[in-house]
Protein backbone atom coordinates (compact mmCIF):
# COMPACT_ATOMS: atom_id res chain seq x y z
CA UNK A 1 0.00 0.00 0.00
CA UNK A 2 1.68 3.30 -1.58
CA UNK A 3 0.44 6.41 0.95
CA UNK A 4 0.70 9.96 -1.16
CA UNK A 5 2.09 12.83 0.40
CA UNK A 6 0.86 16.16 -1.23
CA UNK A 7 2.87 19.13 -0.54
CA UNK A 8 0.93 21.86 1.33
CA UNK A 9 1.21 25.00 -0.48
CA UNK A 10 3.74 28.15 -0.15
CA UNK A 11 1.42 30.84 1.29
CA UNK A 12 4.71 32.30 2.75
CA UNK A 13 5.76 32.95 -0.97
CA UNK A 14 2.84 34.62 -1.93
CA UNK A 15 2.33 36.85 0.99
CA UNK A 16 5.81 37.84 0.54
CA UNK A 17 4.78 38.73 -3.16
CA UNK A 18 4.11 42.60 -3.07
CA UNK A 19 1.36 43.41 -5.79
CA UNK A 20 2.11 45.44 -9.11
CA UNK A 21 0.37 48.71 -7.94
CA UNK A 22 2.01 48.78 -4.49
CA UNK A 23 5.75 48.98 -6.45
CA UNK A 24 4.12 51.08 -9.37
CA UNK A 25 3.21 53.93 -6.16
CA UNK A 26 6.56 53.19 -4.57
CA UNK A 27 8.15 53.73 -8.16
CA UNK A 28 6.45 57.18 -8.82
CA UNK A 29 7.12 58.02 -5.28
CA UNK A 30 11.43 57.60 -5.38
CA UNK A 31 10.61 59.55 -9.15
CA UNK A 32 9.20 62.67 -7.09
CA UNK A 33 11.96 62.49 -4.19
CA UNK A 34 14.74 63.02 -7.22
CA UNK A 35 12.92 65.32 -8.98
CA UNK A 36 11.98 67.52 -5.54
CA UNK A 37 15.72 66.65 -4.81
CA UNK A 38 16.94 67.63 -7.44
CA UNK A 39 14.73 71.19 -7.70
CA UNK A 40 14.50 72.09 -4.58
CA UNK A 41 17.36 75.19 -5.07
CA UNK A 42 16.29 76.65 -7.74
CA UNK A 43 12.65 76.33 -6.96
CA UNK A 44 13.31 77.28 -3.24
CA UNK A 45 14.42 80.75 -4.19
CA UNK A 46 11.88 81.19 -6.93
CA UNK A 47 9.42 80.44 -4.22
CA UNK A 48 10.91 82.93 -1.76
CA UNK A 49 11.34 85.64 -4.27
CA UNK A 50 8.12 85.30 -5.18
CA UNK A 51 6.44 85.11 -1.44
CA UNK A 52 8.88 87.49 0.02
CA UNK A 53 8.55 90.63 1.56
CA UNK A 54 8.59 93.54 -1.58
CA UNK A 55 9.42 97.17 -0.23
CA UNK A 56 7.80 99.79 -1.34
CA UNK A 57 8.97 103.70 -0.67
CA UNK A 58 5.56 106.12 -0.79
CA UNK A 59 7.17 108.75 0.98
CA UNK A 60 5.95 112.27 -0.72
CA UNK A 61 7.91 114.68 -1.68
CA UNK A 62 10.21 116.62 0.85
CA UNK A 63 9.01 120.26 1.10
CA UNK A 64 11.25 123.37 1.66
CA UNK A 65 10.27 124.83 5.38
CA UNK A 66 12.32 127.31 5.75
CA UNK A 67 15.76 128.91 4.47
CA UNK A 68 18.60 130.31 6.24
CA UNK A 69 21.85 132.36 5.06
CA UNK A 70 25.23 131.08 6.83
CA UNK A 71 27.96 133.25 7.08
CA UNK A 72 30.08 130.85 8.75
CA UNK A 73 33.50 129.59 7.36
CA UNK A 74 33.81 125.74 8.28
CA UNK A 75 37.40 125.25 8.65
CA UNK A 76 37.78 122.16 9.93
CA UNK A 77 36.07 118.84 10.41
CA UNK A 78 36.90 116.24 13.01
CA UNK A 79 35.46 112.50 12.48
CA UNK A 80 34.80 110.89 15.87
CA UNK A 81 33.98 106.56 16.33
CA UNK A 82 32.97 106.00 20.00
CA UNK A 83 31.27 101.97 21.29
CA UNK A 84 28.21 102.41 23.74
CA UNK A 85 27.94 99.71 26.26
CA UNK A 86 24.13 100.82 27.32
CA UNK A 87 22.71 98.74 30.34
CA UNK A 88 18.86 98.83 31.53
CA UNK A 89 18.32 96.74 34.19
CA UNK A 90 14.84 96.52 36.83
CA UNK A 91 14.94 96.54 40.58
CA UNK A 92 14.29 92.82 42.27
CA UNK A 93 14.29 91.18 38.94
CA UNK A 94 17.08 89.38 36.75
CA UNK A 95 18.21 90.71 33.53
CA UNK A 96 16.73 87.36 31.89
CA UNK A 97 13.74 88.65 32.96
CA UNK A 98 13.92 92.28 32.44
CA UNK A 99 16.77 94.30 30.97
CA UNK A 100 18.24 95.23 28.33
CA UNK A 101 21.42 95.59 27.12
CA UNK A 102 22.94 97.46 24.33
CA UNK A 103 26.57 97.29 22.18
CA UNK A 104 26.28 99.80 19.43
CA UNK A 105 28.91 101.65 17.66
CA UNK A 106 28.43 105.49 16.61
CA UNK A 107 30.33 107.03 14.25
CA UNK A 108 29.63 110.88 13.19
CA UNK A 109 31.83 114.17 12.34
CA UNK A 110 31.84 117.82 14.00
CA UNK A 111 32.57 120.84 12.26
CA UNK A 112 34.31 123.99 13.69
CA UNK A 113 33.37 126.98 12.28
CA UNK A 114 33.74 130.98 12.31
CA UNK A 115 30.91 132.68 12.32
CA UNK A 116 31.76 136.02 10.09
CA UNK A 117 28.04 137.10 10.49
CA UNK A 118 29.21 138.20 14.16
CA UNK A 119 31.99 140.55 12.53
CA UNK A 120 31.16 144.71 14.09
CA UNK A 121 32.19 148.50 12.09
CA UNK A 122 35.43 148.31 14.19
CA UNK A 123 36.67 144.49 13.36
CA UNK A 124 38.20 144.82 10.15
CA UNK A 125 40.76 147.81 9.84
CA UNK A 126 42.64 148.49 6.54
CA UNK A 127 44.92 151.60 5.62
CA UNK A 128 45.03 153.97 2.89
CA UNK A 129 47.71 151.92 1.26
CA UNK A 130 45.32 148.62 1.16
CA UNK A 131 48.58 147.21 1.95
CA UNK A 132 47.66 146.49 5.69
CA UNK A 133 45.19 144.76 6.97
CA UNK A 134 43.99 143.92 11.02
CA UNK A 135 41.03 141.55 10.94
CA UNK A 136 39.48 140.52 14.87
CA UNK A 137 36.88 137.43 14.29
CA UNK A 138 35.10 135.44 17.17
CA UNK A 139 36.99 132.58 18.18
CA UNK A 140 36.11 129.33 16.44
CA UNK A 141 32.94 127.17 17.48
CA UNK A 142 31.68 123.45 17.41
CA UNK A 143 28.69 122.67 15.22
CA UNK A 144 26.44 120.25 16.47
CA UNK A 145 27.57 116.26 16.36
CA UNK A 146 26.36 114.73 13.27
CA UNK A 147 25.89 110.62 13.07
CA UNK A 148 26.39 109.01 10.10
CA UNK A 149 24.26 105.95 9.53
CA UNK A 150 26.24 104.15 6.85
CA UNK A 151 29.54 103.94 9.45
CA UNK A 152 27.50 103.34 12.66
CA UNK A 153 25.68 100.24 13.98
CA UNK A 154 24.55 97.59 16.47
CA UNK A 155 26.66 94.94 17.31
CA UNK A 156 24.88 93.26 19.75
CA UNK A 157 21.44 93.43 21.84
CA UNK A 158 20.38 91.19 24.59
CA UNK A 159 16.31 91.52 25.78
CA UNK A 160 14.79 89.93 28.81
CA UNK A 161 11.72 87.90 29.03
CA UNK A 162 9.60 90.64 29.81
CA UNK A 163 11.13 93.06 27.52
CA UNK A 164 10.41 90.69 24.44
CA UNK A 165 7.21 90.28 24.98
CA UNK A 166 7.10 94.07 24.49
CA UNK A 167 8.11 94.17 21.68
CA UNK A 168 5.54 91.96 20.23
CA UNK A 169 2.99 94.96 20.72
CA UNK A 170 5.63 98.43 20.14
CA UNK A 171 5.00 100.08 17.32
CA UNK A 172 8.98 100.47 17.31
CA UNK A 173 10.67 97.42 19.21
CA UNK A 174 14.15 98.03 17.45
CA UNK A 175 14.46 101.64 18.43
CA UNK A 176 18.41 102.41 18.91
CA UNK A 177 17.30 106.39 19.76
CA UNK A 178 18.35 105.82 23.73
CA UNK A 179 22.25 104.92 22.39
CA UNK A 180 22.13 106.83 19.35
CA UNK A 181 21.13 110.00 21.82
CA UNK A 182 24.40 108.86 23.86
CA UNK A 183 26.72 107.98 20.87
CA UNK A 184 26.17 111.65 20.22
CA UNK A 185 26.86 112.91 23.48
CA UNK A 186 29.72 110.99 23.85
CA UNK A 187 31.04 112.81 20.60
CA UNK A 188 30.24 115.87 21.59
CA UNK A 189 32.05 115.37 24.52
CA UNK A 190 35.23 114.52 22.66
CA UNK A 191 35.05 117.37 20.44
CA UNK A 192 35.36 119.41 23.16
CA UNK A 193 38.18 117.62 24.15
CA UNK A 194 40.17 118.05 21.22
CA UNK A 195 41.83 120.97 19.13
CA UNK A 196 38.96 120.90 16.71
CA UNK A 197 38.85 125.01 17.41
CA UNK A 198 42.06 125.65 17.28
CA UNK A 199 42.64 123.84 14.08
CA UNK A 200 39.65 125.83 12.77
CA UNK A 201 41.51 129.31 13.75
CA UNK A 202 44.70 128.47 12.42
CA UNK A 203 43.01 127.51 9.12
CA UNK A 204 40.59 130.40 8.86
CA UNK A 205 43.74 132.31 9.18
CA UNK A 206 45.52 130.74 6.60
CA UNK A 207 42.61 131.34 4.04
CA UNK A 208 42.46 135.17 4.79
CA UNK A 209 46.22 135.42 4.05
CA UNK A 210 45.78 134.02 0.96
CA UNK A 211 42.61 135.82 0.08
CA UNK A 212 43.73 139.02 0.96
CA UNK A 213 47.27 138.59 -0.39
CA UNK A 214 45.85 137.79 -3.76
CA UNK A 215 44.42 141.35 -3.39
CA UNK A 216 47.47 142.97 -2.70
CA UNK A 217 47.95 143.04 0.64
CA UNK A 218 51.47 143.18 2.28
CA UNK A 219 50.62 142.82 5.53
CA UNK A 220 47.85 140.89 7.47
CA UNK A 221 46.78 140.02 11.18
CA UNK A 222 44.11 138.10 12.20
CA UNK A 223 43.51 137.85 15.73
CA UNK A 224 40.43 135.69 17.61
CA UNK A 225 38.46 136.95 20.69
CA UNK A 226 36.49 140.35 21.30
CA UNK A 227 37.45 143.88 22.00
Amino acid sequence: MTTSIKKAPDTTSRTRRMPGWVKALIAVALVLVVLFAGLSLSVWTGLRDLFGVETKDRSGPALLKSIQDLSRYDAASGNFQVVVDLEKDAKYLPSAIRGTRTLYVGAGTVDSYVDMGKLGDGDVKVDKDRTTATIRLPHAVLGKPALDPDRSYTVSKSRGLLNRLGDLFSDNPNSEQAVQKLAVKHISEAAKDSELTKRAEKNTTSMLDGLLGSLGFKEITVTYGTA
